[in-house]
């Protein structure tokens, strides 16, 4: 069975999709930073009889990342790696202005540094799979200025570009850079408390996720809306 890495997987878009991997059969092994939550999803996706491993930590942590990919190790090997887990900088959002330097630095530590150590732990497994895949989450922020998303938006336009640099430099694997779209999460939750429109649940995203995994496009830079309209 291939098997996938998965950060940030207890909550939101990371839940969502590997519950949609679990249900094909794939191995998993989750991360996210609250234990109890984590477990609680494991226990749920362990229903579809794959093989779970759940490991909380931080993954700005070496030792963290290490673990991920020596479990992953352990159930067959890596064919997907997906970084999810995200930082905002600041909770709420807050203009340039106010953004304390922690918050920025503690932004790309998670999303753009700590997403590149786990590529670096990953790539000898990535590029020994028969199909191995990178799948990063980026945001409209990366390319889109919206007030008070600059910490943010940054951060994930850093990751971006690392993402497209990858895909040129390991033409064996698939790497695909990701804007979800709009989500009712609790990171969008914590970016701007006081908005209570309604937003779409992240379940409707991946489809799109999955669409790249069966179609294997090249690597590049996605959005889910469009990919979602182009299999309609």
């Amino acid at each position: 069975m291939p098997v996938a890495i998965i950060t940030g997987a207890s909550k939101g878009l990371g839940r969502a999709l590997a519950e949609a991997l679990a249900a094909r059969g794939w191995d998993l092994v989750l991360d996210a930073r609250t234990p109890e939550v984590l477990k609680d999803t494991a226990a749920a996706l362990e229903a579809y009889g794959t093989r779970v491993t759940a490991l909380p930590g931080d993954v700005t942590e070496p030792w963290h990342r290490a673990g991920l990919v020596t479990e992953a190790g352990r159930l067959g090997g890596v064919d997907l790696l997906v970084s999810n887990a995200s930082a905002l900088g600041a909770e709420p959002l807050v203009r340039l202005a106010e953004l304390p330097a922690d918050g920025l630095r503690r932004a790309l530590e998670v999303n753009v540094v700590a997403a590149l150590g786990l590529v670096q732990e990953a790539l000898p497994a990535l590029r020994a799979a028969p199909a191995g895949a990178v799948l990063t989450i980026s945001s409209d922020a990366a390319a889109e200025a919206y007030e008070t998303w600059g910490g943010y938006g940054a951060s994930k336009a850093a990751l971006d570009q690392l993402a497209a640099v990858l895909g040129v430099e390991e033409p064996g694997l698939r790497v695909w850079a990701v804007d979800p779209g709009d989500m009712a999460t609790d990171l969008y939750a914590a970016a701007v408390p006081d908005d209570d429109d309604p937003r779409p649940d992240p379940v409707g995203v991946v489809p799109a996720l999955l669409r790249l995994l069966d179609e294997r496009p090249a690597s590049g830079r996605y959005a889910a809306p469009a990919l979602l309209e182009a299999r309609s």
